[in-house]
């Protein structure tokens, strides 16, 4: 039951104690990861900027630096209504000045036009997907011609997670995520492991094409 609760916490955290021990956790332990993903991406100034999954903020507040030209432009989509609430109050100031618009909702119905985003990142997102070729499609759909994606996630975590059963599915094996990429139209999609602070990771890469 403890496994099932957190599970689905992870995958959509909810206003209670469960929620907030995830969002701590989130603030935390995925620091790296959304660090890396936001270096990764090589933001320019004047790009717009995705973040499926953007939690507590992390990654949206580390993105937000690049950003400095006037067309600059940040974005971050969440199926957390707690999460969206929550970002929301940490980026308080971003949003004021109109440099971050958040949406809560479903990456399966991203509410921007086509062709429109230079970089995408997430990071341990896209295995609480409902359906990862629906997702896929719906990022491609989004994304320039050219327009990169970067995923992070820490394998070796994801994969003990799975076996005490605390995610259930198999949508966490990298290979079905990177041929739903290559399926939905993403070219040069590939993994590779990285070290920062100290720490392992993976990455994965995919560029959009239309």
């Amino acid at each position: 039951m403890l496994k099932a609760i957190l599970g689905e916490q992870l995958g959509k955290p909810t206003k209670t104690i469960a929620g907030w021990l995830v969002s701590l956790f989130f603030k935390t332990r995925n620091v790296v990861l959304e660090e890396n993903a936001v270096r990764l991406c090589n933001i320019q100034p004047d790009d717009t900027v995705l973040e499926v999954g953007f939690g507590p903020g992390v990654g949206l507040s580390e993105a937000a630096k690049y950003l400095t030209g006037p067309k600059g432009k940040l974005y971050g989509i969440d199926y957390s209504e707690y999460m969206y609430k929550m970002a929301s109050r940490n980026l308080h100031s971003l949003l004021e000045a109109g440099r971050l618009c958040l949406f809560h909702g479903s990456v399966e119905r991203i509410p921007l036009s086509d062709s429109t985003v230079d970089k995408v990142y997430h990071c341990n997102c896209y295995y609480f997907w409902p359906d990862l070729r629906t997702g896929s499609r719906e990022i491609h759909r989004v994304m320039k011609p050219g327009a990169v994606m970067v995923s992070t996630l820490y394998l070796e975590s994801i994969m003990s997670c799975a076996s005490k059963g605390i995610l259930n599915s198999k949508k966490w094996e990298p290979e079905p995520y990177m041929a739903a990429l290559r399926d939905t139209g993403f070219i040069d999609v590939r993994m590779e492991t990285r070290q920062h602070k100290g720490k392992e990771f993976q990455a994965i890469f995919a560029t959009a094409i239309k």
